[in-house]
């Protein structure tokens, strides 16, 4: 009977464990961080990377779409953290079309991919350095909704069958004298 009640347990455990969603599963082994690569982008080309963000811009081109994104730190199942601080942005680079009303600015996309190289492209007036990343693998995640935050019911609100004792009401006074 404990060897089975310790099956379940384990089972219930592991069920509960939040695994990367199969396309960006593959961690690579340097874990390379944006502020790293954009001191020098050349030599990181055709290095693996899994960097994720929220999406700023896409843009379709001929025969590929870049997707800029902001990029943000990761949590363990590849979701970025949407609180976060970004250290920078990067390119995505999809070798097909990408609808822009599905990827849509401001939504979470990680990917998995090699640096292939950099374009430099004004956010405002400012001349930005983009690391390009050749995907591999994305995916897009759904965007979270806050949960209804219900206040407290106002002042004037009175619940007549809400007993409570101690509760100064008029009706009181009796019981509790200091109140008044």
């Amino acid at each position: 009977m404990k060897q089975i009640l310790i099956v379940l347990l384990i089972a219930l455990v592991s069920a509960c464990a939040s695994k990367p969603p199969e396309a960006i599963s593959k961690d690579p082994p340097e874990n390379l961080t944006l502020t790293r690569v954009r001191m020098d982008i050349d030599s990181y080309i055709g290095s693996e990377v899994r960097w994720g963000g929220v999406i700023s811009k896409v843009e379709n081109k001929a025969d590929r779409t870049w997707i800029e994104i902001i990029r943000l730190n990761l949590r363990d199942n590849g979701r970025p953290i949407t609180s976060g601080k970004s250290d920078g942005r990067f390119i995505a680079s999809f070798d097909k079309f990408i609808d822009p009303v599905v990827y849509e600015t401001g939504r979470p996309l990680t990917v998995v991919g090699v640096i292939d190289g950099k374009v430099s492209q004004p956010i405002g007036e400012y001349d930005y350095m983009f690391p390009i990343v050749a995907v591999e693998g994305s995916f897009l995640w759904k965007r979270r909704v806050a949960a209804p935050v219900y206040p407290y019911p106002p002042p004037w609100y009175y619940d007549p069958w809400y007993y409570d004792p101690w509760y100064p009401h008029p009706w009181h006074r009796h019981r509790h004298p200091h109140y008044w």
